[in-house]
Parts: C-alpha cells; sequence; structure tokens
C-alpha cells in the first residue's frame, strides 16, 4: 500500500471530483496523505477553463516535478479538465508526468496509481458523457461546510465557454443519491450545504419527462433536520422560474443568496456569446426575484473584453451595474480559448479586457462597501468558520457570504467559540472591507 498525495485547483466541482478519487484510494487501502512530501505519487487535479488556470496548473505540476527530481515525491499522476483539453501534450512537453487521466475517467483512479507506481505510463480518457459514478468523499472543507454536486457537464454551449468540450453533456444525479450524499454530509456535521453545477437551474431536464426539478431537490434538502444553511450557486438567468422563487421566498433554511452568472447585458454581445436574454429581461428578473424574495443578496460574474464590446458597450455595462447595485460581482477578462466560436471573433486587446475588469472591480467596491455600511447596527446570524492566529480573532460569515469567494466578520467574543456554531452578532464597523462585530445573547 502507498502514500498518496493530492492537490486540487479550479472550482468547487473539481474539489468535489478530487474528494471521490481521496476516497476510492482510501478505499483500495492506500493512505491518503495530507500534504504531498514524501508521498508515492501525487495526484495533481486540475482546471483547464481560461489562460490562468491552466499556468496556476502548470506551475503546480512544475514544482511538484521539482519535488520529483529532488526525491521528495515518486510518481505524478495529473487528472481534470487540463488533463482531458491537453491530452498528449502533457506528456510530451512535461516528461516528469507519469500519466493523465481524463475527466470521464476519475472512477478508475485507483487501476491509474496503481499503473504508474508499477512504472507504466498511464493515458485513459473514456467518454466525458459518462454518467456520474456514485461514491463517497474525503471532505477538503472544513467539517462544518460542503459543496453538493448535483449534475455534471453543460449544454449551454456559450460561444466562449470550453467546459462542454472537457465535461460532457449536461447529466443530472439521481435524486434519490444526491439526497443520500446529503444525509451522509448532514450526519457527519455538515450544517451549511452549497448546491453547485455547471448549471444548477437545469437540473432534471435531462430526464424523461425534462422536467426542471430544482425547486422539488430543494425541498427535499431542507426536510433534513441537521442542516442550517443550503446555498444555491450558478442558476442561469433564462432557468429561474416561479416554481423556484416560490422556494427561495418560502424555505427558511435556503440562505436568501443567489449566484446568478450574467456574463453581460448588452443584447448584442450576449446573442455573440450564445446567451439568452437580454438587458430588459435581467433588470425584470432582478426586480421580481428581490421583490418575491425580501433580503435577498445577489451575486454575478461579467467578463469584459468580449467579441463585440466597444466603449459603448461596455459603458452599458458600467450604467447596468451601478443601477442594479448586486452586492456581489465578479469580473473576468475575456480569454480567448481555442476550439471555441468566440477565440476566433474580433475582440478587445487584451490590456483593454485588463483595464475594464479593473474599472468593473472599482464600479463593485464602492457599491460592496455602501451595502456592507448599511449592515452596521444590525443584529445577524454568523456562522463561525474559526480563528485566525495572525489577527488574534474568530471569523466567520453572514448569509451574504459563501466561503472562499465573499468576505468574512470578524468576531469579537468574551467567550471561546466553536468552528461550525451559529452566533448572534452585532456588526459594529468594517476592517478593510470585511465586516466586524461583537457576540450577543439572543
Amino acid at each position: 500500500m502507498a502514500n498518496i498525495g493530492f492537490i486540487s485547483l479550479g472550482c468547487a466541482k473539481n474539489q468535489v471530483d478530487c474528494e471521490r478519487m481521496m476516497y476510492r484510494i482510501q478505499e483500495a487501502g492506500h493512505t491518503v496523505c495530507a500534504g504531498i512530501a514524501g508521498c508515492d505519487c501525487v495526484v495533481i487535479n486540475t482546471c483547464g477553463f481560461i489562460d490562468s488556470a491552466k499556468a496556476e496548473a502548470i506551475e503546480h505540476i512544475l514544482q511538484t516535478a521539482a519535488l520529483k527530481a529532488e526525491g521528495q515525491v515518486g510518481k505524478i499522476l495529473v487528472t481534470g479538465c487540463l488533463s482531458q483539453r491537453y491530452q498528449q501534450q502533457i506528456l510530451e512537453e512535461l516528461p516528469e508526468v507519469d500519466g493523465v487521466l481524463g475527466t470521464g475517467s476519475y472512477h478508475k483512479i485507483v487501476d491509474a496509481v496503481e499503473a504508474v507506481l508499477n512504472g507504466e505510463n498511464v493515458f485513459d480518457f473514456g467518454s466525458i458523457d459518462t454518467p456520474e459514478q456514485e461514491t463517497g468523499r474525503i471532505l477538503t472543507t472544513p467539517e462544518h461546510y460542503a459543496f453538493l454536486k448535483i449534475a455534471e457537464g453543460c449544454d449551454n454551449r456559450c460561444s466562449y465557454c470550453i467546459i462542454p468540450y472537457l465535461r460532457g453533456k449536461f447529466r443530472s444525479r439521481p435524486m434519490d443519491d444526491v439526497l443520500y450524499e446529503a444525509r451522509l454530509l448532514a450526519a457527519s456535521g455538515v450544517k451549511e450545504l452549497i448546491v453547485v453545477a455547471q448549471d444548477t437551474s437545469r437540473y432534471g431536464t435531462d430526464f424523461p419527462g425534462h422536467k426542471r426539478l430544482l425547486p422539488e431537490l430543494l425541498r427535499e434538502l431542507c426536510k433534513i433536520d441537521e442542516l442550517h444553511w443550503i446555498r444555491v450557486h450558478y442558476v442561469y438567468p433564462d432557468e429561474i422560474d416561479d416554481a423556484f422563487i416560490d422556494v427561495m421566498a418560502d424555505e427558511p433554511k435556503i440562505v436568501k443568496y443567489l449566484d446568478i452568472p450574467i456574463q453581460h447585458c448588452n443584447s448584442k454581445i450576449l446573442k455573440l456569446m450564445n446567451r439568452r436574454g437580454d438587458r430588459a429581461f435581467l433588470e425584470a428578473l432582478f426586480k421580481k426575484l428581490r421583490d418575491r424574495i425580501p433580503g435577498l443578496v445577489l451575486r454575478t460574474s461579467v467578463i469584459t473584453g468580449l467579441p463585440g464590446e466597444g466603449e459603448e458597450e461596455f459603458i452599458e455595462l458600467c450604467e447596468f451595474l451601478k443601477e442594479q447595485r448586486l452586492e456581489r460581482v465578479g469580473a473576468f477578462p475575456f480569454s480567448p480559448e481555442d476550439g471555441t466560436p468566440a477565440a476566433e471573433m474580433e475582440h478587445p486587446d487584451q490590456s483593454v479586457a485588463i483595464e475594464r475588469a479593473e474599472m468593473v472591480q472599482t464600479i463593485q467596491s464602492a457599491i460592496m462597501d455602501d451595502y456592507s455600511e448599511s449592515l452596521i447596527g444590525t443584529k445577524m446570524e454568523i456562522l463561525v468558520d474559526g480563528f485566525d492566529e495572525e489577527f488574534g480573532q474568530y471569523f466567520g460569515r453572514t448569509y451574504a457570504d459563501s466561503p472562499e469567494i465573499d468576505g468574512r466578520v470578524w468576531l469579537a467574543s468574551e467567550e471561546a467559540l466553536t468552528e461550525g456554531s451559529l452566533v448572534t452578532v452585532e456588526i459594529d464597523g468594517l476592517i478593510e472591507g470585511d465586516l466586524s462585530g461583537f457576540v450577543v445573547e439572543e
């Protein structure tokens, strides 16, 4: 039996894939190590979505290769989106890598690791449309929250996005399997469940009947006693219906927070990107959501420098964001990805795209500060995430903060706090953009 180390990069969905591979390795009798030094094999689960993610993955491969040259690690196996996208190139250009495993072959992780340990070169790429194969997980998040992946793949085919070519068609997991996993997570101490997929709003539409089942799934998740917060990410705007809004509004366990990636608001650009809807549709949707769901916090992502974006279109995007005042916005410069239709379209220079992304972030920083300042003097429920040794303070999150992407709340307390506990906090200020407050009795 061998010592196996894992490095997981990229999104939460990729993290879940890695947690499943770790479970399979442990189930096979190998030891899953906390770090990689001294490991017989290191599995690097990569992201290959945009240039920055590819660069990060290659950097980790090279760093691990340096450890291998020093004798600190044994074999290197690369999995995930980068390996799926650049199958042969990885082995040719990175000779230190002993094997590559595609996104359709995660379930073969034990065979792949054992093969490279036996001196074989692994090259395994199963169908990217293969159904999800159920297995357990070794959580790499703190014990009190976990991601729940309800589907794989994507059918949206946005013209700038490489994901369908790496992850295949949209495949929902059977609801019984999803609920079984959710109950196991809750029984293990998870209090916050974050529902993820490439497009959570399409859940169930690939089943017979083609019905949107996300509202039904969410109502069933709310019946799990141990769960306190349920958070929904990656809901596409044109798939949001009244049944979903009703669940969001009615169920107290579902936090009033939605991640709705819009990418842009200009009608011409949205059409070029093969996105459905236009600015008027988005404005009406956000108004409807806020009218029906009091206290709703909206997160979105936008891309600057997309094909078709001139000064006029960019100004429209900025005006839209100023008017809508979404509480959470991430801005990313367009990355032309080989193999996508958008890569062949004329688009602004990369420097322009980067500059525009920075301008959006400046606009958004002011909006976020205003939102944070509006919370000063209020009492909020906080999920305690831990204790920061450097600052000597506890910290946690409000319902408006998703882990790893949003802010935190610095906590003052007369008594020791337990990670994963829920406390009532009176917000009294801001520390470098993050909220601060003190624990009060109910």
